[in-house]
């Protein structure tokens, strides 16, 4: 019978076994190295996969990889890619890179959309590269990387893609559907929760790894007005709790001016009847996404755990999302942290959200499958809120399967129980988010790297504007 110290040790043999080397340098890790099954594309490094091995390389002081990464990536960033004809957005990180080589010479191949499944260009690599270099600044303490010429004009470009002028008035990022780690059409276009809390994690990172001067200032000036609406927008527009389902329970329609209270029209007929009951009475958590007579009221777990990670989610509703995962914990946590998204959608619904994807079936892969990198991020927010002992009873669930079942990529079932039909073994974020959440435990100090307090300078700057 293995022991967790035996566990720990097979999951950093595996996580080495992952690296991907260029030219003598480890630049990232495999997606998965399951050998029964043809790789595909996890053969590559994926930027968003790779960030739970760098945050655990960088905890045990193993910073090369994570300088090498951000580096190459970087580097990857200045090409121009052309699809169909069209060109991808100047400052646009690749979903994903691998090491090829002709004629005894290496080069890296990133992939920015045009190999994906339905060729959707990837929205969060850029967020997670910005959160990353601040994770790795903050351990190392190089900031003179950060404030090289290059990262800079790469930062700003990340920026300029981010704040980019739009037609429409909110303060969020609007995105296409599955173009984040739900990259498969599951009716997340507009405004996705995740989206919203990476690109504010991201405005808050930028701001710190600007460099002083008058460019820098500019942009801090900008990203400063950006993060107090965003904020303001996130808490008062998508928190649910049965206090604000009962207001909306009583909405009326067709509101117009300034005096409205229903500003998104909102139906109240559009609220499911599986809410009404599921919604606990102490409790609540931000919607999944919001826009014009649309609120989508499933629960996403990434969105919310990092939504208190980075303070985007007031103290008051941060521990309002870990009462919700506490009190429907048979629901969202299962047999294995965590379910992606609950409920799964089904029936008719699922043909016309989905297209009939085989893939996403429901409570299976994205539509309600239980994902073990979310274990990170679950003892990350617990930690943050000062409710440890749901951080102990997730890894306790963990370390009974994930070694012994091979460390799956998704678990499928409504609670979790069945290894997902087509899920990788080997999944190396499965690994590295155990090993974070092991790591957590031991030194919750390391939180530091990835987490954000309340942020003062923004309700300072706000406070300004208006007295």
């Amino acid at each position: 019978m293995r022991t967790q110290s035996d566990m720990v040790a097979e999951a950093w043999k595996a996580l080495e076994d992952s690296i991907i080397y260029y030219y003598g340098h480890p630049v990232g890790t495999v997606a998965a190295r399951d050998p029964d099954v043809e790789a595909l594309n996890y053969n590559q490094c994926f930027v968003r996969d790779f960030v739970s091995s760098a945050l655990i390389y960088l905890m045990n002081g193993k910073t090369e990889i994570v300088r090498h990464f951000l580096v190459e990536t970087l580097a990857l960033q200045s090409e121009t890619k052309q699809m169909d004809y069209f060109n991808a957005g100047q400052g646009l990180m690749p979903a994903s890179f691998k090491v090829a080589s002709s004629y005894g010479e290496q080069y890296l191949t990133a992939d920015f959309g045009e190999h994906a499944i339905g060729r959707v260009t990837p929205v969060d690599s850029s967020l997670w590269w910005m959160i990353l270099l601040r994770a790795y600044v903050k351990s190392t303490g190089d900031i003179e990387l950060a404030h090289q010429p290059e990262f800079q004009n790469g930062i700003i470009l990340i920026l300029k893609l981010c704040l980019a002028d739009r037609f429409d008035m909110f303060p969020t990022m609007l995105v296409p559907d599955g173009a984040f780690m739900i990259d498969r059409r599951m009716g997340v276009y507009g405004h996705p929760l995740e989206i919203q809390v990476l690109f504010y994690a991201a405005l808050r990172a930028a701001r710190e790894l600007l460099a002083p001067g008058r460019q820098g200032e500019i942009y801090t000036m900008v990203v400063n007005q950006r993060l107090s609406t965003l904020s303001n927008h996130i808490r008062q527009y998508y928190w649910l709790d049965l206090k604000r389902l009962n207001e909306m329970y009583r909405y009326r329609g067709e509101e117009f001016g300034e005096a409205a209270i229903n500003k998104f029209n909102i139906y109240p007929d559009s609220i499911p009847e599986w809410l009404t009951e599921w919604m606990p009475e102490k409790g609540g958590y931000l919607a999944g996404n919001l826009g014009p007579a649309l609120m989508d009221f499933r629960f996403f777990a990434l969105g919310n755990l990092m939504s208190i990670i980075c303070s985007l989610s007031s103290p008051k509703e941060s521990q309002g999302i870990m009462d919700l995962i506490e009190q429907r914990w048979q629901d969202l946590v299962g047999n294995m942290p965590m379910k992606i998204c609950f409920p799964a959608v089904e029936g008719l619904e699922w043909k016309i959200m989905t297209g009939c994807d085989p893939k996403n079936v429901p409570w299976s892969y994205h539509n309600g499958g239980n994902w073990p990198v979310l274990l990170w991020l679950l003892v990350a927010a617990a930690q943050k809120t000062g409710r440890v002992e749901i951080a102990r009873r997730a890894i306790e669930l963990a370390e009974k399967r994930l070694c012994e079942d091979e460390w799956p990529e998704y678990y499928d079932g409504k609670n979790g129980r069945l290894i997902g039909k087509q899920s990788r073994k080997y999944q190396t974020w499965t690994i590295a988010g155990f090993l974070v959440a092991k790591e957590l435990m031991v030194n919750p100090n390391h939180l530091d790297l990835f987490s954000f307090d309340e942020d003062l300078e923004g309700l300072e700057w706000q406070y300004s504007q208006f007295s």
